[in-house]
């Protein structure tokens, strides 16, 4: 199945020209119109998610039906970003150039650190990102996915999360990744740790090859709700029995979804939310790593740092 789909959709209402308009006057687009189309997108991208979305082991004997685990994958199940991984994988590969791979990591850190969803900037994002795998195929990328968990992923994994989910799938509950990783890399992972599958950033691709362009969105904040939603549609699952692991308050519309929501290694947002509502809390980081992650009155300037930090490592 894998590396056969075009995965081409629709455009997303609102993004076309006016038929009403010569195409050579275009309408002037308002803040409120990019933030409906952003809105527009990011549903796309959750539909695009669970289409491609596999399962990669079979269900147990004594299967749970109705209920499921949902887990982030970064600072959640994995240290750090998965991104940034492949990325650093990809480089030595020759993908890429450092400046550009410093670029990806300021704007991945401003967008984290700052918590804006600003339409423009996150157009910019979508603009770049994977961009870098244009022309190369799906069987590639999956293959030298398989070799970049081995190299930078495996032992970045947390066992307090990847025991949570192991209860789940003794349970024969079914657990799924969900993630603004590229989805062949959120499977890799998915099926390197006995998962069911997984939801991830889905990049068009024609004929195997990759056109450099995103399905909607990253698979980000609505867009994974939309995209656990279609899940458990197709899977008829009860919500309400379910579970969602995040560290993000930006993973606020998928963990409200369930019934059980937890919040992994979570930053200061979510903490509170969590504590507000009742919501369990897991934290497996050191004291060290939870002040660092809270500290945000340095952030963007942290995040150039780490930029900068980036390319003069992979230099070297």
């Amino acid at each position: 199945m894998r590396g056969e789909a075009h995965h081409r959709f629709p455009a997303p209402r609102g993004s076309l020209p006016s038929m009403t308009r010569p195409s050579s006057v275009p309408r002037p687009v308002s803040p409120a119109d990019r933030r409906r189309n952003l809105k527009s997108r990011s549903v796309l991208a959750g539909q695009a998610a669970a289409a491609a979305a596999e399962v990669e082991t079979a269900l147990a004997p004594a299967a749970d039906l109705t209920a499921a685990a949902f887990f982030d994958v970064d600072n959640t199940i994995m240290q750090g970003a998965s991104i940034f991984h492949l990325a650093r994988g990809l480089y030595r590969r020759d993908f890429f150039s450092a400046k550009d791979l410093a670029g990806a990591v300021w704007q991945q850190a401003y967008f984290r650190v700052s918590g804006v969803e600003d339409p423009e900037h996150i157009a910019k994002a979508r603009a770049s990102a994977l961009s870098f795998i244009a022309g190369h195929s799906v069987s590639e990328l999956e293959e030298i996915g398989e070799e970049i968990f081995d190299e930078h992923m495996a032992h970045k994994i947390w066992p307090g999360t990847r025991a949570i989910a192991q209860t789940h799938l003794d349970r024969g509950q079914r657990v799924w990744l969900v993630t603004a990783a590229p989805v062949e890399i959120a499977q890799v992972i998915a099926r390197r740790l006995g998962l069911t599958g997984a939801l991830g950033t889905v990049a068009e691709h024609v004929d195997g090859i990759y056109t450099g362009q995103l399905v909607g969105e990253m698979l980000h904040g609505e867009g994974k709700a939309v995209a656990v939603r279609a899940i458990a549609e197709r899977e008829r699952l009860d919500l309400a029995r379910c579970a969602a692991y995040s560290d993000s308050s930006n993973d606020l519309p998928m963990l409200s979804l369930v019934g059980h929501p937890c919040a992994v290694n979570p930053d200061t947002t979510l903490r509170a939310h969590a504590r507000a509502n009742g919501w369990e809390i897991r934290d497996y980081r050191t004291g060290r790593r939870v002040a660092l992650a809270g500290a945000r009155t340095a952030g963007v300037a942290g995040a150039a740092v780490a930029a900068w930090q980036v390319a003069r490592r992979l230099r070297r």
